[in-house]
């Protein structure tokens, strides 16, 4: 295992978070313990239940809506197919004005 203190893992978190990411062991020393980092997997209905308590019953609703406004938009027409390269060449000319 890669151990650092915080101060090396903030100068170059990213490295260290991918390295992670990849299966690497990496731990970080707070005080007296290294508090290891890890991928883990995240489901949406867990993650809205562990993060903001949604229920399963509220988040069921909340999908029946969700589907409902993009139908009504689908069927207005404002819904707008893009490719990727069209989408680049949108942020381009928004970022260079």
């Amino acid at each position: 295992m890669k151990t650092l203190t915080i101060t090396d893992a903030k100068k170059n978190l990213g490295h260290w978070l991918m390295a992670a990411a990849r299966g690497e062991d990496v731990g970080i020393i707070s005080g007296s313990d290294i508090i290891a980092l890890r991928k883990v997997e995240v489901e949406s209905a867990d993650y809205a239940s562990r993060e903001y308590g949604v229920t399963p019953q509220e988040l069921e609703a909340f999908d029946r809506a969700a589907e409902k406004r993009y139908q009504r938009q689908k069927r207005s027409g404002k819904l707008i197919t893009r490719t990727p390269h069209q989408l680049r060449k949108m942020i381009e000319e928004t970022t260079r004005h």
